[in-house]
């Protein structure tokens, strides 16, 4: 080992910060050589009076300064991830109060949209048309305007006269005219039937509403009491 090898290696020799074996060459080259010795000595005299300095404190300032020049430093990518960041929170803060308010104004339109939906394709509204019954105004069920003042008589095969109630179901079409009916109840003979016929033909009906316009399959329930039965 020469002498410019040594120099390198003193400071690592102080601290004991070189390997085992240039530490021994070390020594052996120092033993031979009286500059390299010297040297050695100047290095434990500068490392005696850096032992006893006060440490000093750092400026208040610099680890602002430090973090603003690692910030200069830092590449374009890092500082978009930190402005999204930023936004992300800012979105969160303003948001984040509004969510429950607009989930409920959102479910309360989706609920009105399906009753719209399902009274303007079906015509009906849900459960079925109900006496009574006009929710919102959107569906109004058929309904009679005037009845015709002809008597409902019929034969019941004896000779005998009784009072009783004959009930009918008549369903209506688009423009309120009767298009077909059932009894119910009571008698269902011929004559009865003709007389129903005239009855239902010069009656005026309303017909079923939808949104206002006029639909058919409207169904009216007809009460016909005190029927007299003739022989």
């Amino acid at each position: 080992m020469n002498c410019r090898q040594v120099e390198r290696r003193l400071p690592g020799y102080l601290d004991g910060a070189i390997t085992a074996r240039d530490h021994a060459l070390l020594r052996e080259h120092l033993s031979a050589c009286d500059r390299c010795r010297e040297e050695l000595e100047n290095y434990r005299a500068l490392s005696a009076q850096l032992a006893r300095l006060e440490p000093v404190a750092p400026p208040a300032a610099l680890p602002a300064a430090i973090r603003a020049r690692v910030a200069e430093v830092q590449p374009a990518w890092a500082r978009l991830h930190r402005l999204w960041s930023r936004a992300v929170l800012v979105f969160e803060d303003i948001l984040e109060p509004l969510a429950v308010p607009a989930t409920g104004g959102i479910l309360t339109a989706l609920v009105v949209f399906a009753l719209l939906v399902q009274n303007a394709l079906v015509g009906v509204p849900l459960g079925g048309v109900v006496a009574n019954d006009l929710p919102l105004k959107l569906v109004q069920p058929a309904r009679l305007e005037s009845l015709a003042p002809f008597p409902v008589t019929g034969a019941t095969g004896d000779e005998h006269s009784r009072s009783g109630v004959l009930l009918v179901e008549a369903t209506l079409d688009a423009q309120g005219q009767v298009v077909s009916y059932r009894v119910l109840s009571g008698p269902n003979d011929s004559i009865t039937n003709r007389q129903l016929d005239q009855v239902l033909l010069f009656s005026r009906f309303r017909p079923q509403l939808s949104f206002g316009r006029p639909t058919g399959g409207g169904r009216v329930m007809l009460s016909f009491s005190d029927i007299r039965v003739r022989g």
